[in-house]
């Protein structure tokens, strides 16, 4: 069986394909990549890919400013290339825009999983999982399911239980990086370890001076060297980073293609991270990661999906803030975490008997269940804190709702979450248990009777329960899926009595677990 797996996104996110690629694999199938041409260099990085795709989206674009006519026998020469290479007995498209589904959709294959297109061009998400992977997508942060695990339910397949495994670097790549190392110089290090310094937003960047702190501890306890990563536009952290160390540093920052930072990576005892595309290929190759999420990064659904991994955020409030509004605390949460607190971490990795510090930070550490889902333990005492336990909550009933499962069964102490959040919540739910009730009552009356007044007031009662939905910070995916599937069945009322019915049973429920 051909199985095409189509992922137009970032570096970190097609890396994070590799468990939904492994688990075709275990099936037997033969599995080609559907890229950005930009990021088909990483597709080296991933095993088990017979063949991959790259997408010329760049020319492409390019082609419709000058000629649209061009633009359209690229992309038609695009799809008969993979049609003629691996024609696909089943595509998975894990990329919700419009041109991924296009492609999904025209290839021809027997089934599609993920996100596909109806017959008449309208969006056809094939299950409740890819609905919710959407919604998740547009409200990082909110997720409380790791992205691994939302591909592999999109894509219909379950994980090992082991994680993102990645291709191994190659042992004389490996040995040429070392080299590389030693040629700077180094006065009998007792091991490297990896740093890097950058992020996507400066916001979610750990200082500087916080990681050239890290640095003289690994050096001056242990004679561990700093080893800089990153590309050739962050040099210029890297150079402030070097004008505040006194110890010796290796920079590989713009030295390295794909294949040669996960070779440099395999080579050190652990890598500190913020939120990267660097943090998921060290993950993948199993090497030790210690991350520091800050701002809008929270680790539940970006963490490294790696069994032992250690995220870190800072122990504040605020924190993690929202999407799209100013800092009100001056990014106090960029200083939040204490560099004792990374290097102690880094030691218990290493197996080391220090003292445990989780100064300035919740400490979380990934596990996997036996539902095959990564989660995080608190190791740092977090774990009845009001937003874990939400997290808790809301993994439970999510899953078992998305996957169609019964609800029954939730157990929770006698105190579960605080009185100012719980008593939203419970005032939130509560309200839209009525409205969903009054919704199911006006549909069952509009299957009789499709009357104009009776459809104003039941659209009126739509409108309102997502309003009551949307001003709640809590359930903000919940909102997102619940419009989006809702308005998907806005055709067929027999449909959407079937999902109000399943959103009904669901508040319900969690109502009564509060």
């Amino acid at each position: 069986m051909n199985v095409l797996i189509i992922n137009l996104t970032r570096f970190g996110d097609l890396l994070q394909t590799q468990p939904v690629i492994s688990a075709f694999r275990r099936q037997g199938a033969r599995i080609g990549l559907c890229c950005i041409e930009n990021f088909a260099s990483a597709s080296n990085l991933l095993r088990d890919v017979d063949a991959v795709f790259p997408l010329h989206a760049a020319r492409m674009l390019a082609a419709l400013d000058s000629n649209w006519r061009d633009s359209v026998k690229e992309s038609v020469a695009y799809r008969q290339e993979i049609i003629d290479n691996f024609a696909p007995d089943l595509v998975v498209n894990l990329t919700p825009s419009i041109s991924a589904r296009l492609l999904a959709r025209n290839l021809g294959a027997p089934e599609v999983r993920g996100f596909d297109l109806d017959e008449h061009g309208f969006n056809a998400d094939t299950s409740s999982w890819a609905a919710f992977l959407q919604m998740a997508g547009g409200n990082r942060g909110a997720s409380p399911f790791n992205v691994c695990d939302l591909f592999l339910r999109t894509a219909g397949v379950s994980g090992d239980g082991r994680g993102l495994r990645l291709r191994e670097p190659d042992a004389a790549l490996r040995e040429r990086m070392r080299t590389l190392f030693l040629s700077e110089g180094l006065e009998q290090p007792a091991g490297f370890v990896a740093l890097q310094l950058g992020a996507s937003e400066d916001r979610r960047r750990w200082p500087i001076a916080r990681f050239a702190e890290l640095a003289e501890m690994l050096w001056q306890r242990d004679r561990r060297v700093p080893v800089l990563l990153g590309t050739e536009g962050e040099k210029s952290l890297g150079s402030r980073f070097k004008e505040k160390v006194m110890c010796p540093v290796v920079d590989m920052q713009g030295r390295t293609n794909l294949e040669e930072l996960a070779a440099t990576l395999a080579e050190c005892e652990a890598l500190v991270s913020n939120d990267t595309g660097t943090m998921h290929l060290a993950a993948g190759l199993g090497v030790p990661v210690v991350a520091i999420f800050l701002a809008t990064a929270q680790p539940w659904d970006t963490g490294p999906y790696h069994e032992g991994s250690v995220s870190l955020e800072p122990d504040m409030d605020c924190h993690p803030c929202a999407f799209g509004r100013a800092c009100a605390n001056e990014e106090r949460c960029r200083y939040g975490v204490a560099p004792e607190t990374v290097y102690a971490q880094l030691c218990r990795l290493s197996g080391g008997d220090g003292p445990f510090v989780s100064t300035g930070a919740r400490v979380w550490q990934a596990v996997f269940r036996e539902d095959g889902f990564m989660t995080l333990e608190s190791c740092s005492g977090h774990e009845s804190m009001d937003r874990a336990r939400w997290v808790a909550m809301q993994r439970w009933f999510y899953r078992r709702f998305l996957d169609g499962e019964s609800l029954d069964g939730w157990e929770r102490t006698e105190e579960w979450l605080g009185a100012d959040m719980g008593g939203a919540l419970k005032k939130t739910l509560g309200e839209c248990a009525e409205y969903l009730f009054l919704l199911q009552q006006q549909g069952m009356l509009l299957a009789r009777n499709p009357r104009t007044a009776l459809k104003e007031k039941f659209l009126a009662s739509w409108q309102q329960l997502q309003n009551i939905l949307d001003e709640n910070t809590y359930l903000n995916v919940l909102a997102r899926l619940w419009m989006f599937e809702a308005q998907q069945r806005g055709n067929d009322l027999d449909a959407l009595l079937g999902i109000i019915e399943r959103y009904r049973t669901l508040v319900m429920t969690m109502l009564k677990a509060l």
